[in-house]
Parts: C-alpha cells; structure tokens; sequence
C-alpha cells in the first residue's frame, strides 16, 4: 500500500472517530459523593477553629473529622452535626432554627458519620462532671466517684444510650437505605492508669474508672453499629496513648485545665484528624 494511501485511510479513521465522538455527546463528570456528617460536639469538632456558617450555637468546626474526609476525597458534605446533640435530636430540632439531622439524609445519600450517645441522658458528660467535683473534695485522691455512683452511669448506658442508638441508626438507614453509615467510638479521654490532676481534674482512683466507663459507652457504640449493618469506626487502639493528659502535641483530646482550645475535654485538630484517618481506613472510602 503507497504511503498516500495509508494516510487517506488514518484521516478516513480519525474523522470517523470525532464524528462517533460528536454525536455521543460531552463526556459527563461522575456525579460527586453525597456525604452527611451528623452527631454531636465530637463529630462537630466543638473548640477547634474556624467555625463554619452552620448555626453558631452548634460550634462547629471548619476542621472536624467530616471536613477532612470531604477534603481528602473530595466528596461533597452536608454538615448538621452539633454540640451537645442527642439521639432524639435525629429526629427533633435541637435548638430553635436547627432542623432536624435526619432532615439532611436522604434516598440519594451516599455516605453518613456519626458520633452519638455521649449526651445522651446526661451520662457520659454527667460522669466526668460529677468525678470532677467529687475530686476537688479529696484533693485528687481516692476514688470518690466510684464510691458514690457505682454502677449508675453504666447501667445508663446500657439499658437507655444503647437501645437509642439502635434505634438511631435504623432511622438513617431507613432514610438513606443505600448509604454507607459509619459510626464512631469516641477516643480515649482518660489515661488508663495514673492520673494528671488538676490538669485532668479527677481523683487517681477514678481515672481507671472513667477509663472503664468509657470502654462501656464504646461497646454500646459498637453493639449498635452491628446491630444495624453499619460500619463501626473503632478509636480505641489509635487513640491510645493520645489521652488528655498526654503533652499538647501528642493529645487528641484536650484537658479541662490548660486546654489550648475554646471547649476543654474535647478533640482538637490533631483529633479530628485522627478519627478522619481511622473513618477512612475502617470505612474504605
């Protein structure tokens, strides 16, 4: 075949191909991953600024786990996660002018993170405040705490946080049927053994009891996610060792004494990012 002929036959292709490619049409861009973060202030990232537009009474961060998801995968979020949330605030309106969470899950959701259970009942934030008053009457010693709530806060937890979050869960499922929901355990706040008071204001011997209280709320956490089919983001072991009384730039979760963030007992940057890491890695996203 002469070389005039070859190229005539490359033209004959080429054109034949733009026109294929005309009549297709554009290319269309994949649609983007419809991504909602719900919960409460540890989902929100509450203390770490900026804030972002969303209802200045929620506190929520620019920066929390949700934000550094979204950025890292570039998935497109919807955020109504809010300080102080509670189960039932899924479905109610927390404060005047928050709708809802649920409001922002729908059929075509693709993905949902949740932290959640923490408030509810007063329990877990209950128990740090109680131990905390209770250990300025013993000067940091002892175990006060334990010795006057024994069992209370456990029992809580499990015959009320956990049914409510189960119930939680299928709501969302029931909202967003096809989404990967993923729930969070909440990282370690307590060292578990010594103590760091005043900084951590909790007497020596009821650090190891917070420490076991929180263990109870993560498992009720846990339990929930498999009972519903959703995704379990278990903090425990990458958050060891990033406790409150750990130095500044090694801890996740800030002190309530020394804090360097606006809301103490709470995770900071460094936190968020690594309950994003673990979101990412446990969830495959």
């Amino acid at each position: 075949m002469s070389s005039h002929r070859i190229t005539r036959s490359v033209l004959a292709l080429a054109a034949a191909g733009l026109m294929a490619a005309a009549a297709a049409g554009p290319a269309q861009a994949a649609d983007p991953v419809k991504y909602v973060n719900l919960g409460d202030s540890y989902s929100a990232g509450s203390g770490v600024l900026p804030l972002t537009s969303y209802n200045p009474v929620c506190l929520q961060s620019a920066r929390n786990w949700a934000h550094d998801i979204a950025s890292a995968k570039g998935y497109q979020l919807t955020d109504v996660s809010c300080g102080a949330a509670q189960t039932k605030d899924l479905r109610g309106s927390q404060y005047l002018g928050v709708a809802p969470q649920l409001d922002a899950v729908s059929a075509d959701t693709d993905v949902v993170t949740i932290t959640m259970g923490g408030n509810d009942n007063n329990t877990f934030i209950g128990a740090i405040t109680a131990c905390g008053t209770a250990a300025v009457a013993t000067a940091g010693f002892g175990s006060p705490c334990k010795t006057l709530y024994g069992d209370t806060f456990t029992n809580a937890i499990n015959n009320e946080t956990y049914p409510a979050l189960v119930q939680g869960l299928r709501d969302i499922k029931a909202k967003a049927p096809n989404a990967k929901v993923m729930i969070s355990g909440y990282p370690w706040i307590t060292p578990a053994t010594g103590s760091c008071y005043p900084q951590l204001p909790i007497a020596r011997g009821d650090v190891a009891y917070l420490h076991d209280l929180q263990t109870v709320l993560n498992s009720a956490v846990s339990r929930a996610a498999a009972d519903t089919g959703a995704t379990y983001v278990d903090l425990s072991k990458v958050s060891a060792g990033h406790d409150a009384c750990q130095a500044p730039d090694v801890r996740w979760v800030e002190p309530a004494i020394f804090t360097t963030q606006l809301v103490p007992v709470h995770p900071n940057a460094l936190g968020e990012q690594g309950m994003a890491d673990a979101a990412v890695k446990q969830g495959r996203l």
